[in-house]
């Protein structure tokens, strides 16, 4: 059962993310005047937005699914990412706009440290109180082992570049197709711990059956990051080993979020068919 404090928490923040979307990724271009802080190049806003649109699917088909179990580990992505944010801007405060002449970015700014600093508080109490309620158990289905691999090592990737990027700013310079300054760093890296977390944990427990809600959030995140490449593709360092490893690790993503639909859906339809003989229909 899921408790309508968890409902209402991931519902506000699933709202938040759809508007920093529309902020970060369509309006890239103008956040000087639109944002919290100023995201140079246009680039990072991009990365930043398609994040947040994979998030609000996240959340929002989460939601959709009606059960803890199906809904625990895109929780744990958004608290971990929310988390991590946090403490990039309580680490950066002075490049926020809370004195900016634009009446919106000053407005976003201190609406931006009240929502980072309301919903992680928010997110660790209903966590708790959700963990003590019964959990209805669901029927699992193997992860082949094929994909089981190839989540872990995406969960790595992302994990050891997120922790590198967040305490060594300065590694983007290596470590990222363009460059980062030390807030964007470590805004990016919030968003790579969180969905590496939850890629390496989804990987962990081997459940197919799970992963329908992420295979889907995921999937989107790759495309709009191989949109980000495209669209700013004069800002990308293509010399560097970084811009082809962001690549080949957006398109593993979206083939294996694809392969785990198709396995999944496979599997409920033998299913359905299994029931149908056993109730003697055609």
């Amino acid at each position: 059962m899921i408790l309508p404090g968890t409902r209402l928490v991931l519902a506000v923040f699933g709202g938040l993310t759809l508007l920093a979307f529309v902020a970060l990724f369509i309006g890239a271009e103008q956040t000087d005047r639109v944002f919290a802080w100023t995201i140079q190049p246009p680039a990072t806003a991009a990365f930043l937005g398609a994040a947040y649109a994979a998030g609000c699917a996240l959340e929002v088909l989460a939601l959709r699914r009606g059960t803890w179990a199906a809904l625990r580990l895109p929780f744990l992505t958004i608290l971990v990412f929310t988390t991590v944010t946090l403490v990039a801007t309580l680490l950066h405060l002075d490049r926020f706009h809370f004195g900016s002449p634009f009446a919106l970015a000053r407005f976003a700014a201190w609406f931006w440290l009240a929502i980072y600093v309301v919903v992680p508080v928010a997110m660790v109490v209903v966590l708790v109180v959700q963990e003590r309620r019964p959990s209805v158990p669901t029927d699992r289905v193997p992860l082949p082992a094929v994909l089981r691999a190839t989540m872990l090592a995406q969960g790595a990737v992302m994990l050891v570049v997120g922790a590198a990027l967040f305490v060594r700013p300065g590694a983007a310079a290596v470590l990222w197709p363009w460059n980062l300054t030390p807030l964007t760093a470590r805004m990016v890296a919030a968003w790579l711990l969180a969905f590496g977390l939850a890629v390496g944990l989804a990987g962990l427990e081997a459940d197919l059956a799970r992963l329908d809600v992420s295979a889907i959030a995921y999937g989107l995140l790759a495309v709009l990051e191989l949109v980000v490449v495209i669209r700013y593709a004069e800002t990308v360092r293509w010399g560097s080993p970084a811009a082809w490893i962001y690549v080949a690790l957006a398109v593993s993503i979206l083939l294996s979020s694809a392969y785990g639909l198709i396995r999944l859906r496979r599997g409920e339809l033998a299913g359905r068919r299994r029931l149908a003989r056993q109730d003697g229909l055609p």
